[in-house]
């Protein structure tokens, strides 16, 4: 949708291309393309999970498909991980990255334990009502405070549920993926956005992203949660415009204000992150003692 600078959107776990109106009214002048990946929204569930290295695969048949060169990408969530690969796999056809709420995969620190067990199931797609009641848990910011605000998310969401064979078999296609060793090689200039109240993506993973890529930086949206990309009242929204639009992502206020991540820096922040729930702590350890450098451990 939309004439201007092509943009790609890739959405989160479970979501679908209508929850993207309000970023889309954001990105007024933009050439949108966005798509349901397998499993979700519009996009019947595969037979087999689809690993993340198809998934990119899959962006790359769309830019194809649309004539796009070398757009900009945006990925939010598990939308976040589908990006990483892509601009990993295929860096000629990417310019700018936009990482929203996401984090590296095998490696991360896990989310808020309430949050976790939530997401590591369908069972709140089984009623609106529960969907309703766990937002706020699960994705925190706004859903924790604006009543109405959940009622219209649960709305938009239910239009099109995805069924349990096809959220479980994104969950598959997360399991398992690290990005740790591939974000060295991601050289385009990439912003990555964490909200400060995102239960399912903690700021230190952002953290981790933004250390590991070469032309990373960070900037951390205080009060928001996970669906930052999706609330209209956002300040993810004119950050992401400012930066796909300028000329020069260097000379803009966003990349002033987002930082960069050292290895000191990051080091503290993954000895204060809370105690992680086993097995997965010592999967995720061992990930992080294999591609960090010791001095950012």
């Amino acid at each position: 949708m939309g004439e201007g600078p092509p943009l790609l959107l890739i959405n989160g776990l479970g979501a679908h291309t209508d929850m993207w109106g309000p970023l889309e009214q954001a990105l007024n002048g933009f050439r949108l393309i966005e798509f349901d990946l397998p499993g979700a929204g519009r996009s019947p569930a595969p037979l087999t999970p689809v690993r993340m290295q198809r998934l990119a695969r899959l962006c790359v048949a769309i830019m194809d498909r649309f004539g796009l060169e070398r757009p900009d990408v945006l990925g939010y969530s598990m939308g976040g991980m589908v990006a990483q690969q892509l601009a990993a796999d295929a860096p000629g056809r990417v310019r700018r990255v936009v990482l929203i709420a996401t984090t590296p995969g095998v490696g991360s620190v896990q989310a808020d334990a309430r949050a976790l067990l939530n997401v590591i199931t369908p069972l709140r797609y089984a009623s609106s009502t529960l969907y309703a009641k766990s937002l706020a848990s699960l994705v925190g910011g706004r859903a924790r405070h604006d009543a109405e605000w959940i009622t219209e998310q649960t709305r938009i969401r239910f239009q099109h549920r995805p069924s349990w064979r096809g959220y479980l078999g994104q969950l598959n296609s997360m399991a398992g993926w690290s990005s740790l060793p591939l974000l060295p090689h991601v050289r385009h200039p990439t912003l990555v956005l964490s909200g400060g109240d995102d239960p399912l993506a903690p700021v230190v993973n952002g953290m981790m992203i933004a250390h590991l890529l070469p032309q990373g930086r960070l900037l951390v949206l205080d009060g928001e949660g996970h669906l930052m990309a999706l609330d209209g009242h956002s300040g993810s929204h004119p950050a992401i415009r400012e930066f796909v639009s300028a000329d020069d992502v260097h000379a803009t206020q966003v990349w002033s204000r987002a930082r960069e991540i050292d290895a000191g820096a990051l080091r503290a922040a993954l000895s204060a992150a809370p105690r992680q729930l086993p097995p997965l702590n010592l999967i995720d350890a061992l990930a992080r003692r294999r591609w960090l450098s010791p001095s950012a451990q």
